[in-house]
């Protein structure tokens, strides 16, 4: 338990997209620190004893639940809600999956797939994945946000300029973010805590994993932001670069054709490499593999580049 925290916020008080009239659990004033019991992405659905058929007949109504919202005293619209990231409590267990239907390249794994991780939550000793695998862990918070201004509940799977879904495996601990405040109030929520994530996500699951998460809210009053920004307390790569990286690329005039060429290069190398089931080596590259768009001037072709971490199989 935080024994610095202004207030907790239990997981039973979660919520499914964002809407401005959602009741706040919570008013905080500017400077306090909030101990939040997030839930994973599927809100309970998958965890330690589920199986294939469990993706198979999952509730999308019930995916991405945040823990809030929060109405901070003083909070205008044109101000930027100021969220520093304390600390993460990880709980030990979490899930990746293929969802039919999700991810970069759903046309080529269409069948449903679920690996079920564990891992020591206090040490963070990297995580076994198949045979000689061992995924480095980062946790962070996928998806955190504010109300946007327009009325009306708001689907929680994108990422809009209020935050929301980012997906950004680098807002962990120690993070400052800024938040546009569209809301008197803001109405702050946090969830989809995971374990680990490469830059892209490109299955569509990284390692969902319930977490708690500690969390400083401040406000920057007329700072007429335009989107989310962040700072990093320092390097953001140190827990996979040990050992240097595998790299493939696409290469072409369309950024998305290049990014799925890139990836599906890696797949394919991957699985031939280290003997995987293909689907288990695209899981795998959405956990700890990195998109880059490596070159974007050169017209009319533009480099997209797939970075895979060797410490994974070192």
């Amino acid at each position: 338990m935080c024994v610095a925290c202004n207030h907790t916020i239990h997981r039973t008080s979660h919520h499914f997209g964002w809407n401005r009239d959602f009741a706040p659990v919570l008013t905080a004033r500017p400077g306090e620190t909030i101990h939040f019991e997030c839930m994973d992405s599927s809100a309970g659905q998958l965890g330690a004893g589920s199986t294939v058929d469990n993706v198979r007949t999952l509730d999308f109504s019930r995916i991405n639940p945040v823990s809030g919202p929060v109405f901070v005293e003083g909070a205008e619209p044109g101000d930027a809600l100021k969220v520093t990231i304390r600390r993460f409590v990880p709980s030990g267990i979490g899930w990746t999956a293929n969802i039919p239907g999700f991810g970069l390249l759903a046309d080529q794994f269409t069948e449903p797939a679920l690996h079920v991780w564990t891992y020591d939550g206090a040490a963070l000793a990297p995580a076994l994945y198949g045979p000689g695998g061992r995924v480095p862990l980062k946790p962070f918070a996928g998806t955190i946000g504010v109300a946007p201004a327009e009325p009306g509940l708001h689907s929680i799977v994108p990422p809009r300029r209020v935050g929301g879904n980012l997906d950004i495996r680098d807002i962990g601990e120690g993070v400052t973010l800024y938040l546009p405040v569209d809301v008197p109030g803001a109405l702050f929520s946090i969830g989809d805590t995971h374990a680990a994530q490469g830059d892209g996500e490109v299955c569509g699951t990284a390692i969902e994993s319930r977490m708690e998460v500690e969390a400083t809210l401040e406000l920057v009053k007329d700072a007429r932001l335009a989107a989310p920004r962040f700072t990093t307390p320092g390097p953001v790569t140190r827990h996979l670069d040990a050992a240097g990286y595998e790299v493939t690329t696409g290469i072409g005039p369309d950024l998305m054709t290049g990014a799925r060429e890139a990836v599906t290069r890696m797949v394919d190398l991957l699985a031939a490499e280290h003997g995987l089931n293909p689907v288990d080596a695209y899981m795998l590259c959405s956990v700890c593999g990195d998109l880059r768009i490596s070159e974007i001037v050169d017209m009319p072709n533009w480099v997209v580049s797939f970075y895979f971490p060797r410490i994974v199989f070192s």
